[in-house]
């Protein structure tokens, strides 16, 4: 009988592992301990978390994609165009929000003002603060703080958040996202304002808002010039349309120059605490956008091109928020107490847009000293 013994299987041999040092995470250099990002120059000796979180993490081929953009759009441009806008800079990613706003911030700051409007309503409630509102105040705050929620979200939903994903950096485009979150808020807090009141007074018309936002006289070149704004394709002439301009002189001179300075001398202190948050919420948003406006007009190969471009933008804005701001004109009468005329609220917002234009480094209109 033949053996039918076998050999032990033979053992199976595999490369060698060498380790070459140039995988990733082999090599150590000063700073590879750190949890920190360091890829980029901080504004200050450290970079602070908003720096951490916003600065770069938006690709852009000139500092990051050798090969070019990895994803585009259908019709042809990849990522995020420059050419989405006339205005040109040496380094958009130069531009740093002033009020370092990033997801953290959007919820505590927002947060915050929603509490307090919030309690102040109900308090006012609880109180029976508007039973002493005579009927030409409940007509004016009926009619006019009504009809300018109307313009606070379409300034919202077709201005900001139609331009949120159009600026060249993650910067840039987290600011204006803040802007619209701010403006989206205020307009609801002024529709809840209007339903509290058609609720705790009888006499209240919590509907009349959209008859005149649709057809007085006094309030449709207001509405015009809205409407003209949002079907500008340029995302920058959009955002200098209006925060440079139609706030200035328009959203101002309602906000702030009427409905914040005759509230109190007719009886109503819920009213100007109210209209201050989204006062507060334009003066923050006015900070990026000067800091942005400011960086264009100031590059060192652009700025004279940045300059005469927004001279036009002003030249095709001026003319007609000037026309919605006089037209508002009738309404300073409407209050039982008039304790401040119009031109007295328009001399106001025009001096402070022309302080805004000399702080950017642009001329003052022809148009504004008519």
């Amino acid at each position: 009988m033949s053996s039918t013994a076998t050999s032990a299987p033979k053992g199976r041999s595999f490369p060698k592992v060498e380790f070459t040092d140039s995988e990733a995470g082999a090599l150590e250099f000063p700073g590879s301990k750190s949890r920190s990002y360091n890829y980029f120059r901080p504004a200050k000796l450290r970079a602070t978390v908003y720096e951490d979180v916003t600065v770069d993490v938006q690709p852009d081929p000139e500092r990051h994609l050798t090969q070019g953009w990895i994803y585009g759009f259908g019709n042809g441009p990849g990522g995020y165009p420059k050419e989405w806008t006339k205005a040109k800079s040496s380094d958009w990613h130069a531009f740093l929000d002033p009020n370092e706003e990033w997801e953290q911030t959007i919820y505590r700051n927002n947060s915050a003002v929603v509490r307090q409007v919030a309690l102040g309503l109900e308090n006012a409630k609880r109180a029976g603060a508007y039973d002493g509102w005579n009927a030409a105040w409940q007509k004016f705050v009926a009619r006019n703080l009504g009809a300018w929620m109307h313009a606070e979200n379409g300034m919202a939903l077709h201005v900001f958040t139609s331009i949120q994903r159009s600026g060249p950096t993650n910067m840039i485009n987290t600011a204006v996202a803040v802007n619209a979150a701010h403006k989206m808020r205020f307009a609801q807090d002024l529709a809840l304002f209007n339903l509290d009141l058609s609720e705790s007074l009888g006499t209240f018309d919590g509907s009349v808002h959209k008859q005149v936002w649709a057809s007085a006289e006094e309030w449709q070149p207001t509405r015009k010039v809205l409407e003209e704004l949002t079907a500008v394709g340029d995302w920058a002439e959009l955002l200098f349309g209006v925060n440079v301009v139609f706030e200035q002189l328009v959203g101002q001179l309602f906000r702030s120059e009427l409905v914040m300075q005759i509230s109190a001398k007719n009886g109503d202190y819920i009213t100007p605490t109210l209209v201050g948050t989204g006062e507060y919420d334009y003066n923050r948003d006015l900070g990026y956008t000067r800091a942005l406006f400011r960086m264009l007009t100031r590059d060192e190969k652009h700025g004279s091109g940045n300059k005469e471009l927004f001279g036009q933008w002003l030249s095709a804005w001026v003319p007609p928020c000037l026309q919605a701001a006089r037209a508002l004109q009738p309404i300073w009468s409407q209050p039982a107490e008039k304790v401040r005329t119009f031109a007295d609220s328009f001399g106001a917002a025009k001096e402070k847009f022309t302080q805004l234009l000399e702080e950017i480094g642009l001329d003052v209109p022809k148009e504004l000293e008519k």
